[in-house]
């Protein structure tokens, strides 16, 4: 079906020239947005726009007559804003129940380390999945899923990292593949088995290493299930020694890398990362010189997950020095039920204004493009584009674009449209 969108107050993110995959550093604050415009679909991907002056010039014969004989629909704007849905490109969606008692035990005073200690943490969450149907997952999940479609995201990324054994990283990530197929979303997926140490290899981490190796990887690669590998690099976690054999043995079943890396120290997983073209490192709070210039002279996409850093009540990502060093940086929710129970990317985005000092231009490229590069979909999402995914959100009429990350718990967006259909 040929939609037009007509008296679109102002399109956003737009690539009128030269394709864009990603921004960096100064070209962050760079933001095309055409004022009073036109926006064409096509089925499920966008065929053309431009200002609604530009229209009037292509219609010779009147913008009425070309639009009844061009288009099967038109939609009047009256002003709105049209920008692309939000890329969220480090989730935990799958997960089974919640982690309210451990949010108790995070207000009494317990750390992070303590929780986990007392049999909290990531080992909690992976006790509660294996006890879960794969079809009661599957049932939480999709819940999850919607929520995240109302608040405008339209392509996610989702990890495993709650089975910690071949049967249930398996269990999740055909969890993950079954969202993509009945919901909207476009999902990308990633095998997190390095996520913790379970309890069965207490002591021999270089068992559970080889497991992942030699037992995980090649069926879920064999079952195509998952497109990218992950570590978390961290004391108390996974080594750097452990990341690079993991990410080794990952590389050669074609997934590609990504890293938890510098959550909590100076860990060296940015620089695993970098070793490996990791497509994106995650979390960052501990950079510094050093990191920035790998980042900079590579492929890898610096993303940031400020919901984690607020709920845990950490030290924020240097993302200003990041910028300024010439970084692309993208902006994630790492929702899951631990340490980020937060699924809204408008939440992110105050975060990102408030807690890095970005600008709204900054934020909004860190929220499209630049997530979508970090999950390897900016060629078909992340800007509005001819020949990319239509996917965009409508955003009711507000005094700027700054009153996006301003007022970020009003519910401004007024309609998601996800491949070309109205959610």
């Amino acid at each position: 079906m040929k939609r037009i969108f007509v008296n679109i107050g102002k399109l956003v993110q737009v690539e009128n020239r030269e394709a864009v995959l990603k921004r960096c550093g100064k070209e962050m604050s760079d933001l095309d947005i055409i004022e009073n415009a036109y926006l064409a679909i096509d089925g499920e991907v966008i065929s053309d726009f431009g200002s609604m002056e530009t229209l009037s010039r292509l219609s010779e014969n009147g913008v009425e007559y070309w639009l009844e004989n061009m288009a099967d629909e038109v939609v009047d704007m009256k002003g709105a804003i049209i920008m692309p849905g939000f890329c969220d490109s480090h989730t935990h969606l799958v997960f089974a129940g919640s982690r309210e008692r451990e949010f108790i035990d995070k207000i009494k005073g317990l750390s992070y380390k303590e929780i986990a200690a007392r049999g909290g943490g990531i080992l909690n969450s992976a006790q509660l999945l294996h006890n879960t149907t794969e079809e009661e997952l599957l049932r939480q999940s999709h819940a999850r899923a919607c929520e995240i479609i109302s608040f405008g995201t339209s392509a996610i990324e989702i990890k495993s990292g709650y089975g910690l054994n071949p049967q249930d990283e398996i269990k999740m990530l055909r969890v993950a593949k079954r969202l993509g197929e009945i919901t909207p979303l476009t999902v990308k997926t990633t095998f997190l088995g390095a996520h913790a140490l379970p309890a069965r290899f207490a002591g021999n981490r270089e068992e559970y290493v080889n497991e992942i190796i030699n037992e995980m990887i090649p069926v879920i690669a064999a079952e195509d299930l998952a497109d990218f590998i992950d570590v978390f690099t961290e004391e108390g976690f996974f080594s750097v020694e452990d990341t690079d054999r993991i990410l080794n043995a990952g590389m050669k079943y074609g997934l590609r890398a990504k890293v938890h890396a510098n959550q909590m120290s100076f860990s060296g997983g940015v620089q695993v990362g970098v070793k490996y073209n990791a497509i994106s490192v995650d979390h960052l709070e501990f950079t510094g010189e050093e990191e920035f210039a790998l980042l900079k002279d590579s492929d890898t996409m610096a993303t940031l997950l400020p919901g984690s850093t607020f709920f845990l009540e950490m030290e924020y990502a240097p993302a200003r020095r990041m910028i300024e060093s010439g970084l692309a940086v993208a902006i994630a929710t790492n929702y899951n039920p631990g340490s980020s129970p937060y699924g809204d990317m408008r939440f992110m985005m105050g975060l990102a204004a408030l807690k890095y000092k970005m600008t709204t231009e900054e934020i909004i490229n860190a929220v499209t493009i630049n997530g979508a590069y970090a999950m390897g979909l900016s060629e078909s999402h992340g800007s509005i584009a001819r020949g990319k995914r239509a996917d965009f959100n409508v955003i009711k009429e507000i005094p700027s674009l700054d009153f996006i990350p301003y007022s970020f718990t009003s519910p401004l967006v007024e309609q998601i449209w996800i491949g070309g259909v109205k959610i």
